[in-house]
């Protein structure tokens, strides 16, 4: 069995029991892509070694992606309630960080292990990684090991027992959310209006500013018998038929502008049509509408946007990001110019290119070296970890500098990410596992109380704050409550308890913010 000892046919084995072992569900839990890890601590109690460059090579590229995929959610969880949420979630981890520092000032565990557990009751992978740059120390990822499953099971307990605690009506919390989202996010309609102000008789678009007053944007009008895509000097007469998209409150101004909304539906002509279109062309990327122009050079405009499953009413503002899906609207034949123009590739969009992934990731590590004092009590480095998902945020939200396109798609995101994660967690395992079982002989009962503490009372806390402090609604604080513990086992309980997304948005805005506060918080846990 000799050829076990070479390092890339035991990271194959170890990955491959360790998806075995992640699929075995036992009461509907099951440890997922950590069954890595639990393969890796066992073997390496064994003797079992990988070279210890699968390691950081594996964190970086798992880092990396993931500020890749949270850098538009991370900036835009400051606005509105936003601040909010992340100032809750900075108070959930706030509390387990000083809860484990207390804790291990009365029980003296080794700084590595304390960290270690502190990661594993968030479940939180990135923080280990950042645990184990700064501490250098293999006992980290014992403490994770151990904690994890605690960390899993405790916030599925807690999610399915709060609501009686705190006597939730969860479906009215649901009625309640969905009440509140039609009045934040309204949704986008088309409707058409027979013009008859005489005011705006014969005038053409651009001196009539509908847009402007509106909000709204002109999809087709009618005139007489034809029907074209109108640009900015196209005329509108009494009697015109006009198509508007917009929100049900815009499209209301448009009445008051324009004449009453009829039921008649704009047939379309044989040359004017309708298309979603990708946008994939690197050189328009990052330009805003107005630089473009589509509707005075092509007689071609942009109806309505779908940036990551949301819809959005276009503005000339608004600019194009990669990977866009657009409808446009006009003559046939300009449509397929205008295609062309914007890419309309989905192979381009689908493919990966890794330069801009790579030389992110260099310039984290650059960045991760750099020394920054903290109140010249001591200076703080953000390491390869913190360096590398502090450029993969910021990257994300530019999205392109000059040829480089900075984002990634869905699906190469997350190839990349589970493929850094499964060389990191059977890389560290390794390296714990000779370790494993005197850390246990020496610590042994005093491990899974701490481990338990450090996820009851954070969830707690957090659950008492948001409800009766913040008086956010119960399933937004469940989203955020399983967003700042990195738990997506949790987020699986609020979806099984509601159809609405409130619980998925809130775990989606916390929880870059809970990256980032965790590694933070697990150097200073080092350090201290």
């Amino acid at each position: 069995m000799e050829w076990l000892n070479e390092g890339y046919i035991a990271l194959f084995l170890i990955i491959t029991l360790g998806i075995i072992l992640g699929r075995i569900k036992i009461f509907g839990f099951s440890l997922d892509i950590s069954g890595v890890l639990f393969v890796s601590l066992i073997l390496g109690h064994f003797g079992l070694k990988i070279p210890p460059d699968f390691l950081q090579v594996g964190v970086l590229l798992f880092v990396f992606t993931i500020g890749m995929q949270a850098g538009s959610g991370f900036f835009e969880a400051f606005k509105k309630q936003g601040r909010k949420l992340i100032l809750l979630s900075l108070i959930i981890i706030g509390t387990t960080g000083a809860t484990s520092y207390l804790i291990n000032m009365f029980v003296g565990l080794d700084l590595g292990l304390n960290v270690g557990i502190f990661t594993g009751a968030l479940t939180s992978t990135p923080g280990l990684a950042a645990a184990i740059d700064v501490s250098q120390s293999p006992k980290a990822s014992i403490g994770y090991g151990l904690a994890y499953p605690v960390g899993v099971i405790g916030v599925i307990v807690l999610l399915n027992v709060l609501p009686k605690i705190l006597r939730i009506n969860l479906k009215k919390e649901e009625e309640d959310y969905n009440l509140g989202l039609k009045k934040d996010f309204p949704e986008a309609m088309a409707k058409t209006f027979l013009i008859s102000n005489p005011n705006i008789d014969g005038k053409n678009l651009k001196d009539i500013q509908i847009r402007q007053i509106t909000a709204c944007v002109v999809s087709r009008i009618k005139h007489g018998k034809q029907v074209f895509t109108p640009n900015a000097n196209s005329l509108i007469h009494n009697g015109d038929i006009i198509r508007l998209v917009g929100t049900e409150e815009n499209l209301e101004k448009a009445t008051m502008l324009l004449g009453k909304s009829v039921d008649e539906k704009i047939p379309l002509s044989k040359n004017y049509d309708i298309k979603w279109v990708w946008i994939s062309n690197k050189k328009i990327v990052n330009k805003s509408y107005k630089e473009v122009s589509l509707s005075n050079y092509y007689n071609v405009r942009v109806v309505k946007i779908k940036r990551s499953g949301i819809d959005i009413i276009p503005q000339p503002t608004s600019s194009f990001k990669f990977g866009d899906k657009v409808m446009i609207a006009g003559a046939k034949g300009n449509l397929d110019k205008v295609s062309k123009l914007l890419g309309n590739d989905t192979k381009k969009i689908s493919e990966t290119d890794f330069l801009p992934i790579f030389l992110g990731i260099l310039g984290g590590i650059l960045l991760g070296k750099i020394e920054i004092p903290i109140f010249d009590f001591f200076t703080f480095k953000l390491g390869n970890t913190g360096g590398a998902l502090i450029i993969g945020l910021f990257l994300s939200r530019i999205g392109k500098t000059g040829p480089i396109i900075w984002n990634l798609s869905a699906s190469a995101n997350l190839l990349i990410r589970k493929f850094g994660l499964l060389l990191f967690l059977a890389t560290i395992g390794t390296q714990a596992g000779s370790e494993v079982v005197e850390t246990i002989q020496n610590y042994g009962f005093n491990l899974l109380w701490i481990s338990a503490i450090l996820t009851i009372v954070p969830v707690m806390v957090g659950a008492i704050i948001g409800r009766y402090v913040f008086k956010l609604n119960f399933l937004t604080l469940m989203g955020v409550i399983t967003g700042t513990m990195t738990s997506t086992p949790g987020l699986g309980v609020i979806q099984s308890k509601s159809e609405s997304n409130a619980g998925a948005v809130a775990y989606a805005t916390v929880y870059p913010i809970a990256l980032v506060l965790v590694i933070i918080v697990s150097q200073l846990l080092v350090m201290f």
